[in-house]
């Protein structure tokens, strides 16, 4: 690879690449955590599919399968955070990405255990109070990407530089981000690294079911969709339970309507056991330009090498 990059990332997470893997459910175990680790990005193990013991389970492979830096990522509206918390304490994690709640009342009580806190946010408005909470960074992360999404549908160009400008701290770039020139542009917008996603949930260390791997390497420009606003916002690909959803909101459902169709464990049903059609199929935008699953080291090298290549060739214009 081209020589490692020094920045506020890269020194504030101890990584050489500043190329952060999403903390993703039923997707970013320790093996793809440590893999991207390895590769000299910043893995991070996605701890809302996970219970207590589970979570524990991953952080103590993952510091067997790697020396370098990973961290866990804690979606703040599931249950048991305050197990979570303390076992991230007990294993002595350095470095903990939130997301979905208030940054406010957990940041404090990981900065006793001198863990860095990143918050994902979805607007100039949540980042700013991140900040005042004490996070030392935050994941501008815009529409486009999977997963649970922001309300506003503010595009990654859009909200980066705004969320630039607001706060102080260093911002990682996220949503519609899986190659080299996608991470030049978010630099040039003011980001100092980049999370990725939906590239690295195409690895061959991600855990997501083989049927929904081949599903997303099937998908085109469109198929996927920001629905479920009355609860939490999420990219689906579209399938029979997303035409459920469509319909039920298109004829005015109510939030207890919406809850009891989604039901539960309907992400774990589509993106760990491989049901298709009635499965919960969370994914980006960018899903239509991936044609191939490969080992997260290789996705970390094209990255960070298109990336490279990429700005020098801008460079020779001027």
């Amino acid at each position: 690879m081209y020589k490692n990059m020094k920045n506020r990332i890269t020194e504030l997470l101890k990584i050489d690449y500043p190329i952060i893997q999403a903390g993703m459910i039923w997707t970013s175990g320790w093996k793809l955590a440590s893999a991207v680790a390895n590769a000299g990005g910043l893995g991070l193990i996605g701890s809302a599919s996970m219970y207590p013991d589970v979570l524990r389970e991953h952080i103590r492979k993952c510091k067997q399968a790697t020396q370098k830096s990973f961290g866990v990522n804690v979606a703040l509206l599931y249950p048991d955070i305050e197990k979570i918390m303390n076992i991230i304490a007990e294993e002595g994690i350095k470095i903990v990405f939130t997301s979905a709640g208030n940054p406010a009342t957990w940041t404090s009580f990981l900065k006793q255990y001198n863990i860095t806190v990143v918050h994902v946010i979805s607007s100039s408005k949540f980042a700013k109070k991140a900040e005042d909470a004490g996070a030392d960074a935050v994941v501008a992360e815009g529409f486009e990407a999977g997963g649970h999404n922001g309300r506003e549908e503010t595009t990654t160009m859009c909200l980066v530089p705004q969320v630039c400008e607001a706060v102080k701290i260093p911002v990682i770039a996220a949503g519609g981000i899986g190659s080299g020139k996608a991470m030049l542009a978010a630099f040039a917008l003011g980001a100092e690294g980049v999370q990725v996603g939906t590239r690295f949930a195409m690895s061959t260390e991600s855990s997501l079911h083989e049927n929904f791997k081949n599903k997303v390497l099937e998908t085109k420009e469109g198929d996927t969709v920001l629905t479920m606003k009355q609860l939490t916002p999420v990219r689906l690909i579209k399938n029979k339970f997303y035409e459920k959803v469509k319909a039920a909101e298109e004829r005015g459902a109510t939030s207890e309507e919406m809850k009891e169709i989604l039901g539960r464990a309907r992400a774990k049903k589509g993106m760990f056991e491989g049901d298709l059609e009635e499965g919960e199929l969370e994914i980006g935008q960018i899903a239509s330009t991936i044609k191939e699953i490969k080992p997260a080291v290789e996705i970390v090298k094209e990255i960070w090498e298109e990336f490279s290549a990429v700005k020098r060739k801008i460079e020779d214009f001027y």
